[in-house]
């Protein structure tokens, strides 16, 4: 299973990529995997300010439904127009083309407190 070395993730299978202030998010191998084929994602409002653990967006498989949650604080300044109109990005490219939304971070040192892909490969494990 791959899991970038770069990335932080959350124990809810959220994963985060920093670059300056801005975070990208979407969800990890893993999750994907879990879910089978996505059908659907709704995508969080531009503008919203959220909190750490706020459910952000919502990814839709024909299996189920899952909440994507926030890994920190922020306001959410993008959001992925690809993966609504391809929900598939989010299986076939979930580090790359399948991310789901990008935030402004409040604290970028929150981001120190998300599990790195050791942990995370231990946490799915």
């Amino acid at each position: 299973m791959n899991i970038p070395s770069e990335l932080r993730y959350c124990p809810s299978h959220e994963w985060l990529r920093l670059e300056g202030d801005i975070a990208t998010v979407g969800i990890s191998d893993h999750a994907q995997e879990e879910l089978t084929d996505v059908v659907f994602v709704e995508l969080p409002a531009l503008g919203r300010a959220v909190d750490a653990g706020d459910p952000t967006a919502v990814v839709e498989s024909v299996k189920a439904a899952s909440d994507i949650y926030t890994p920190v604080g922020g306001e959410i300044v993008e959001a992925n127009p690809e993966v609504e109109a391809d929900p598939s990005l989010v299986n076939t490219d979930p580090y790359g083309k399948g991310w789901i939304f990008k935030l402004r971070v409040k604290n970028p040192e929150d981001v120190s407190s998300l599990m790195d892909a050791a942990a995370y490969q231990a946490h799915i494990s």
